[in-house]
């Protein structure tokens, strides 16, 4: 009987995936990971409450494991929260779920994994993991659930956290997960879900920067700035980069006869850059900190598709490396609302190539 370490957030799907790992015999070990500070002042969307660590502890008992719930909060702050924070001030978009499985969840969960000699660390997560026939290599494939698939927000796991990583749910769709919740009769069979950042309540984010920086003290006050058209022209000024985000319409404060988005954000002129719908689509992106995982780096250029982000749909791409972990992206149709800051995945049909960061975007 195999020992396992399930990470456990008090939600339903990491219920099932600790009862499952159970019911096939493993010796399993529950952990909760205690990662977000409620003490400022805002309230986190489902994020490390008392109630969800007892419900994770409901569940525990129930099916019988021993659980703890284990103190990372100075690790996400450092990794997820300052980065978080730090992205939004630049001007770039951050993809904060991305870094914390990568930076955070799994790196922990690995680590307590070895010190409680706990073989594989299984989650929540919908996802599929098997090893390639031809390589031997971890290979992560889309959920059978694609509404649910979060391949995406995983493609940033080190080789050696995917060979340790289970993630049992990823056949079942969400019904079967909540029917194989209330068969097993756990406390969370009923209990919703957050579709927000978990750390941001309501999903609006520029709340959460407002606390956070009222909380610094330290930190120098955000540089105020034009906001012009692609022209150059000054329509008017803003309080801060981190009030916009590439796409956005509403919220704009200027008067135009024409309806507008923001199409860029300088950080070097502290600049929000307006223009039109057709302004909004970018044709190539150049990606910094690529990771790969059928292979160590691609053997030469290649094509295949792209997410752009967790809901994107995907598109057709040429793909060129260098030798720095960067790479070049020509896409076969250009993109709307392409961001500095957000994860570019790669998949071949439902198995995930690797991926990296967007540095900057070509517009069409």
């Amino acid at each position: 009987m195999a020992r396992v370490l399930v990470g456990m957030s008090g939600g339903v799907d990491s219920s099932v995936a600790a009862a499952l790992m159970a019911e096939a015999g493993h010796d399993v070990i529950g952990v909760s990971l205690q990662l977000y500070d409620h003490s400022d002042g805002g309230r986190a969307a489902r994020c490390c409450s008392p109630e969800d660590f007892l419900d994770a502890r409901r569940v525990a008992d129930q099916v019988g494991f021993p659980y703890y719930v284990v103190n990372q909060e100075e690790l996400f702050s450092r990794r997820v929260l300052d980065y978080f924070t730090a992205e939004y001030r630049s001007g770039r978009t951050p993809n904060p779920c991305v870094r914390c499985n990568a930076d955070v969840k799994f790196e922990t969960l690995a680590r307590l994994a070895r010190d409680l000699g706990a073989g594989r660390v299984a989650t929540g997560h919908y996802a599929r993991l098997d090893d390639d026939p031809l390589t031997g290599r971890p290979r992560l494939r889309r959920a059978v659930d694609l509404s649910k698939d979060q391949s995406y927000f995983l493609f940033d796991l080190s080789p050696e956290h995917l060979r340790a990583a289970f993630f049992p749910l990823g056949d079942m769709t969400k019904e079967q997960v909540r029917r194989e919740a209330h068969l097993l009769g756990l406390a969370t069979a009923d209990k919703p879900e957050s579709q927000d950042i978990c750390f941001v309540e309501g999903g609006d984010y520029r709340q959460f920067l407002h606390r956070r920086a009222a909380a610094d003290t330290a930190a120098a006050p955000e540089p105020a700035g034009e906001i012009v058209d692609t022209g150059g022209a000054v329509l008017g000024r803003h309080e801060g980069l981190s009030g916009f985000t590439v796409g956005q319409r509403r919220g704009l404060r200027v008067a135009s006869s024409r309806r507008l988005y923001v199409v860029s954000l300088d950080a070097a002129s502290h600049r929000v850059v307006l223009g039109g719908e057709d302004e909004l689509k970018a044709r190539a992106i150049m990606l910094t900190g690529t990771r790969w995982i059928p292979f160590d780096r691609p053997a030469a250029p290649f094509e295949t598709r792209v997410r752009l982000r967790h809901r994107h749909a995907g598109a057709g791409c040429h793909v060129a490396c260098d030798d720095d972990g960067g790479a070049r992206v020509t896409l076969t149709e250009p993109q709307r609302g392409v961001s500095p800051g957000q994860a570019a995945v790669f998949y071949d049909d439902d198995t995930v190539i690797g991926g990296g960061w967007i540095n900057r975007v070509e517009a069409a």
